[in-house]
């Protein structure tokens, strides 16, 4: 236990969405009060999120609609950084099925490939994101496409997502129904891949940001990776058990039970450990 608040200890935050400062359409109790409070105080602030189904536009004004500052700028998303790595191994303007958001095919489209919506088109690549819309049709695609030789990627691997009335099925579920038809893995983006909390530290200029997550698989691992001091806040996918057997770097330094606990010093590292860098 240290009783130094963790928000004087870091010159700046980069926050997950889902779980830590909203669950569906309504925010976590207190997280408006948490992103106004250390932004009054001058930390500079990120949202990093293997949400792949809205814009950054969307997701911060959905922010702002909750009473959480937030602008498009701080929001660092997987959608993009699938089509990143969608284009390190195939060049536009190929043909590529994406099994998504608009929003996901959308920035498919800005990127100079030729977006599809059939196997039989013949795409030489399948890029798969979340959407709640998706059915069993747009996953049989994605798996006719694969097994004719189609490159595959995936936004992000979250097995799981909080919603509003408890935890539901997230984009991995989906890759891996596909994977059963398909006998493959995709190259997958977002957490718990570094790049996208570097990214998100390096245009802030945060020399000691603070990595929030619910989740130890993604945010705890990803903000790991990139060497950040990490803390598993227990109001989304994660329990206090889970936590405290968590190994590796999926262990993080400290377990909060809400965002008010930034300001107060009530902070744990995971049983088992002798101090804060778990």
């Amino acid at each position: 236990m240290s009783t130094t608040p963790l928000a004087d200890q870091h010159d700046g935050v980069l926050f997950d969405l889902d779980g830590v400062l909203y669950r569906g359409p309504e925010a976590v109790p207190g997280a408006q009060e948490a992103l106004s409070r250390l932004k009054s105080q001058g930390l500079r602030c990120a949202f990093v999120t293997n949400n792949a189904s809205r814009s950054a536009e969307h997701i911060a004004g959905h922010l702002r609609e909750l009473g959480i500052p937030a602008e498009a700028e701080e929001v660092y998303g997987s959608a993009p950084a699938g089509v990143r790595l969608l284009a390190e191994h195939l060049p536009a303007p190929a043909k590529v099925l994406v099994v998504g958001s608009d929003s996901l095919r959308s920035l498919v489209d800005a990127a100079g490939y030729e977006t599809v919506r059939s196997a039989d088109d013949e795409p030489e690549a399948v890029l798969q994101g979340f959407d709640p819309t998706l059915c069993w049709a747009d996953l049989a695609e994605a798996s006719y496409a694969i097994n004719a030789g189609a490159q595959w990627f995936a936004t992000n691997l979250d097995r799981s997502v909080p919603r509003e009335r408890g935890i539901a099925p997230a984009n991995g579920a989906m890759i891996e129904a596909v994977s059963f038809g398909t006998d493959r893995h995709p190259k997958a983006a977002g957490k718990p891949e570094p790049v996208m909390f570097t990214q998100a530290a390096e245009t802030l200029g945060l020399s000691s940001p603070l990595v929030i997550g619910d989740r130890l698989d993604t945010d705890v691992l990803g903000g790991n990776r990139a060497g950040y001091a990490t803390a598993l806040v227990l109001t989304g996918a994660t329990t206090q058990q889970q936590a405290d057997a968590s190994q590796d770097q999926q262990r993080p330094d400290w377990i909060i039970d809400s965002l008010e606990d930034l300001f107060t010093g009530v902070h744990r590292a995971p049983a088992g450990s002798t101090n804060g860098r778990a």
